[in-house]
C-alpha cells in the first residue's frame, strides 16, 4: 500500500477513535509517545474506564498494541476483533504502580483486516493509562 493512502488510512482510523473516561489527568510525565508514521491509534492520555475503536487494519502488516498505565491499582483490557472473533488477544491486567508507569505490548499478528477495539476497566477512576496500535512497515 502506498505511504499516502496508508497515511490516510492512519488518520481516517485515528478519526474514528472512540475514548470514553473521566477526563484527563493533571500534566504529569507522559504516560506512551506519539507512535509515529506506523501508528493507527494513539490514547495519549485517559484516566479511569475507556477504551477505543477503530477500523482499518492492513491485513498484510503485523499489528500491536501497547498499553502503558500509573497510579497505584490496575486496569484489566479486552479485545474485539470484528472479523476474527477467534483471534481475540485473552484478556490481561496490567499494574499501575505509583510514579513511574508500567507497560505492556500484546502482538495481534498478522492477516487481520477490518474493525477492532479494545476496552480498559480501572481499578480506580485515578488511574491513568494510555495505548497505541501500530502496524509497522
Amino acid at each position: 500500500m502506498a505511504y499516502g493512502a496508508r497515511r490516510t488510512m492512519a488518520l481516517t482510523a485515528a478519526a474514528l477513535t472512540v475514548v470514553a473516561g473521566a477526563g484527563q489527568a493533571s500534566a504529569q510525565e507522559e504516560l506512551i509517545g506519539y507512535p509515529g508514521p506506523d501508528g493507527l491509534i494513539w490514547v495519549q492520555e485517559q484516566t479511569g474506564d475507556g477504551g477505543f475503536v477503530s477500523g482499518g487494519l492492513n491485513s498484510g502488516m503485523d499489528t500491536f498494541t501497547t498499553f502503558a498505565c500509573e497510579g497505584g491499582g490496575s486496569i484489566e483490557v479486552s479485545f474485539r476483533l470484528d472479523n476474527h472473533p477467534d483471534r481475540d488477544p485473552a484478556p490481561f491486567t496490567l499494574a499501575c504502580p505509583t510514579g513511574t508507569p508500567a507497560t505492556i505490548t500484546v502482538p495481534l499478528g498478522t492477516g487481520l483486516y477490518g474493525g477492532f477495539g479494545a476496552a480498559v476497566t480501572a481499578s480506580s477512576p485515578s488511574i491513568r493509562w494510555g495505548a497505541v496500535v501500530v502496524q509497522p512497515e
